[in-house]
C-alpha cells in the first residue's frame, strides 16, 4: 500500500431531508438503530486498514462533531493514526466552503503536511460496503493519475445522473449530463456508469489541479475539476464498483449495494433494505462490520408485546404492544397497547399507550402522545407534524419532549 491519506467531505446540508436535517447536517443524521449516515464510509475506510483521516464539516456540525468524539476516538499508536474534524478555517477569506473542490483546496496545507503519496476523497452521505483497497489497486495497475468510483446503473435509468464514458481499457474520455441518450459501459450494452463521488487522486495531481480550479473559480471536482483534468488529457479511469468484493456478503443480497439517502422516501427504504430474513442490505456481517455508536446503558428489555421482523437498540424498554417492521433505538419507551408499524423510531422517544403509527419517522426527544394516531389520515396529521411528499410523516426533533417532561414532573 503506499501512503494513504483520506479526505471525507461531511459538510452536506441535507435539505431534501428536511426536518431532519432541521438541527443537523445529513452525514449525522441517525440511521438504523445504532448508526448514523456517516459511519459508513468510515467504517469502510477502518476495515480497508486506512486509518489517517481528515472529516471535513461545514453545516450544523456540532451533532457530527461530538458522535466523531465520542465514537472514532483511536488509540495512540503512531501518527498516522487518527480521524480528525476539520471545521471551515477561512484562511481564504469569510467564506465557507464553496464546493467539494474548494473545501479541500483550503485544506491543501494538511496534505502537504501529511505527504501522502495518494489522496482518497470520499463523501459521508451513502449507504454502502466497499472495500477501498481494491480500488487503490486499480488505481496503480492502470497507473492512473486519478481514479473515479462508478456505480453501473440501466441504461433506462441513466439519464437521471451524469454519465461517465469510458473506453474499453475503462479510461475516462468524456461525461454526459443526464443524457437523452446515455453512453452504454465498453463492455455492456445495458448498463451505463455513474460517478459515485468517490475519488483516489496522485497528490500532485491533486494539487496542481486544486490550484488550477482556484484560479477559475471552479469549485466541484464532479462539475469542474475531473472533466478539466479528462479535456487536458490526464489519465483518469473509472473504477467498477459492481467489481468490489466484500468478505461475508450472503447470497440473498443486492451485489454493489450503494443508496443516496438524500431524501425522506430514499432514506426510509434503505432502512427497510435491512429487514427480514433475506434483506437486501444484511448489516449482520462481522466479516466487515459497520461500527455503530457506543452506548453505556443498560440493554434493551422487553417486558411483553408482540414483536416481528424489526431491529431494536440496546437501552429500550418496551412494555408492551405491537412492533412490525420498524427501527427502535436507544432510550426509547413503548408502552402497553401502542401499535407501530412501518416506522422509524428515533433515541429517548416515548411512544404512550394505545397510540398507534403508521410509516411514521419520530425524532429524537419526542412523545406520541396516548391514543394518538399519526400516520392514517394525512387531513389530520398535517397539524401535527411534516407530511414529505412521499406520505411518510415526521415528528421533528424535541417538538413535544420539552412538554411532556414538564407534565412527567408535576406528576
Amino acid at each position: 500500500m503506499p501512503k494513504v491519506l483520506a479526505i471525507v467531505l461531511a459538510g452536506g446540508k441535507g435539505e431534501r431531508l428536511f426536518p431532519l436535517t432541521s438541527f443537523r447536517s445529513k452525514p449525522s443524521v441517525p440511521f438504523g438503530a445504532r448508526y448514523r449516515i456517516v459511519d459508513f464510509v468510515l467504517s469502510n475506510l477502518v476495515n480497508s486498514q486506512i486509518y489517517s483521516i481528515y472529516l471535513l464539516v461545514q453545516y450544523k456540525s456540532q451533532s457530527l462533531i461530538e458522535h466523531i468524539r465520542q465514537n472514532w476516538f483511536f488509540t495512540s499508536v503512531g501518527s498516522n493514526h487518527f480521524v480528525t474534524v476539520v471545521p471551515p478555517q477561512m484562511r481564504m477569506g469569510p467564506e465557507w466552503f464553496q464546493g467539494t473542490a474548494d473545501a479541500v483546496f483550503q485544506n491543501m496545507g494538511l496534505i502537504k503536511e501529511h505527504k501522502p503519496d495518494i489522496v482518497i476523497i470520499f463523501g459521508a452521505d451513502h449507504i454502502y460496503r466497499m472495500d477501498i483497497r481494491q480500488m487503490i489497486k486499480f488505481h496503480i495497475e492502470k497507473n492512473a493519475e486519478v481514479t473515479v468510483a462508478a456505480r453501473p446503473v440501466p441504461l433506462r435509468e441513466a439519464s437521471a445522473f451524469g454519465v461517465i464514458v469510458a473506453d474499453s481499457d475503462q479510461r475516462i474520455v468524456g461525461f454526459q449530463e443526464k443524457p437523452k441518450q446515455p453512453q452504454p459501459m465498453p463492455d455492456n450494452p445495458q448498463m451505463a456508469y455513474v460517478s459515485m463521488g468517490n475519488y483516489i487522486f496522485n497528490t500532485d495531481i491533486l494539487i496542481n489541479a486544486l490550484i488550477s480550479a482556484e484560479k477559475k473559480k471552479q469549485n466541484d471536482f464532479g462539475a469542474h475539476v475531473i472533466p478539466e483534468l479528462v479535456e487536458r488529457g490526464a489519465k483518469v479511469y473509472a473504477y467498477d464498483f459492481a467489481t468490489n468484493e466484500i468478505p461475508g456478503i450472503k447470497p440473498y443480497e443486492e451485489r454493489g449495494y450503494w443508496r443516496d439517502v438524500g431524501t425522506i422516501r430514499a432514506y426510509f427504504d434503505a432502512h427497510m433494505d435491512m429487514l427480514g430474513e433475506t434483506p437486501v442490505f444484511e448489516i449482520y456481517n462481522k466479516m466487515w462490520p459497520i461500527y455503530p455508536a457506543k452506548y453505556e446503558g443498560p440493554p434493551v428489555k422487553i417486558l411483553d408485546g408482540e414483536i416481528k421482523n424489526s431491529i431494536i437498540a440496546d437501552g429500550a424498554l418496551i412494555y408492551g404492544g405491537k412492533i412490525e417492521n420498524s427501527f427502535i433505538r436507544s432510550g426509547c419507551i413503548v408502552e402497553k397497547g401502542a401499535e407501530i408499524k412501518d416506522s422509524l423510531i428515533m433515541d429517548d422517544v416515548v411512544i404512550k399507550r394505545n397510540s398507534k403509527l403508521y410509516r411514521v419517522i419520530v425524532d429524537k426527544k419526542n412523545v406520541v402522545y396516548e391514543g394518538e394516531e399519526i400516520g392514517f389520515s394525512p387531513e389530520k396529521d398535517r397539524f401535527r407534524c411534516h407530511i414529505d411528499s412521499s406520505g411518510i410523516c415526521i415528528i421533528p426533533r424535541a417538538a413535544r419532549y420539552n412538554d411532556w417532561i414538564k407534565e412527567f414532573s408535576n406528576v
